[in-house]
């Protein structure tokens, strides 16, 4: 065989190997792209968004839209082509699958934290809403979750509501912990808590809970942070009571980055007129019951998936500004936002048409 031809096949036969290889090996990466938005002031699968009663509610107009991202599975494992062909699409972000999976999370695993964290966003969306209206809403610490085979397991439920530590009154979810690690490991926490069944007997008579229990357990050793502390195995979180029910209607999504605009949605049918003036305003951000907006992940992802709906601005977290701002959509404003008095004060300019000083991002 001629020395030219036998190295044409070699190649070849190096080229088909390459592209095979290529093809059936797995790369430990995961994939990012734009995933649906959703307006909160319209419908979605057929039924509102947003559904209030008990109070009077106004028509709205225009968008306010929540955008999410769209992420490959946990068990799926991309090939080399396609974590090329991610690279150098634009509109896709290619990760470690670590980054979406640490510690080898399973697909349930990140559905249910992630179930749990949209549960919790609209929550705090709820009460960020009413208290910019001035709306009392009653709060109190509870048990959000108990560890398998901690100290706490058996003897505190979520749901159950913490109303000391050792005597000291719990005022907010993270007094628990600096009360706990007061203590020495091995030594013994006491909790007064409402019953979950009791809190939940009282809220649906109307009335104020009356039986309380007195619980005492081991505390037990935590090095997670590098040095030891005292802990009992659960994590604590904030419930509440509102004068009247909003129900957030949305499936199939999940985490905690539609808080904003969950709030921003109650508060515009809570009031008067239209927050947008008719305008295609989309964003994005986390939300807690004062109202602070805090970083979430794929900002880039979620600018151009709202784009493409027809978005004309973006509420964009301060804290995701510098990521947005470096490949902006054509076409779209991103308009940064550290709290929901400050997503309120851009849609009145937006709406008014005077939006010559809005806090853009990048500038």
């Amino acid at each position: 065989m001629p020395r030219r031809t036998a190295t044409m096949l070699a190649s070849t036969l190096m080229l088909i190997a390459l592209l095979c290889a290529g093809v059936f090996i797995p790369v430990p990466y995961a994939e990012m792209s734009p995933g649906p938005t959703v307006n909160t002031l319209g419908d979605h699968d057929g039924e509102p968004v947003l559904q209030i009663a008990g109070k009077k509610t106004y028509a709205t107009s225009g968008h306010l839209n929540m955008t999410t991202v769209r992420v490959t599975s946990a068990d799926y494992r991309m090939n080399l082509v396609e974590a090329v062909y991610g690279w150098l699409a634009h509109d896709n972000k290619v990760v470690p699958h670590e980054t979406l999976y640490p510690d080898g999370k399973t697909e349930e695993q990140s559905t249910q934290e992630n179930a749990e964290e949209f549960s919790q966003s609209q929550e705090s969306a709820k009460v960020a809403a009413l208290k910019q209206l001035d709306v009392p809403v009653k709060s109190w610490v509870i048990v959000s979750t108990v560890v398998k085979g901690s100290p706490a397991q058996g003897k505190l439920h979520a749901g159950d509501v913490i109303k000391a530590v050792d005597g000291t009154a719990v005022k907010e979810p993270n007094d628990v912990a600096k009360l706990v690690t007061k203590h020495k490991p091995g030594q013994d926490v006491r909790f007064t808590i409402v019953p979950a069944k009791e809190q939940a007997a009282a809220e649906k008579e109307k009335r104020t809970p009356t039986r309380t229990q007195d619980i005492s357990m081991t505390t037990t050793t935590s090095d997670d942070t590098g040095e030891k502390r005292a802990i009992v195995g659960i994590s604590a979180g904030t419930d509440h009571t509102f004068p009247f029910t909003i129900d957030i209607k949305l499936a199939d999504v999940g985490g905690p980055s539609a808080g904003l605009m969950f709030a921003l949605g109650i508060y515009d049918k809570l009031t008067p007129g239209s927050l947008t003036g008719g305008r295609f305003v989309a964003g994005t951000g986390t939300i807690d019951d004062a109202g602070k907006v805090g970083p979430i992940g794929g900002i880039e992802m979620k600018t151009v998936g709202a784009r493409a709906k027809g978005a004309q601005y973006f509420l964009t977290p301060a804290d995701n500004c510098a990521a947005a701002a470096k490949d902006t959509p054509e076409g779209l404003t991103l308009i940064k936002v550290g709290t929901i008095k400050d997503a309120l004060g851009a849609l009145k300019d937006i709406r008014s048409g005077d939006t010559a000083d809005l806090p853009e991002c990048g500038k």
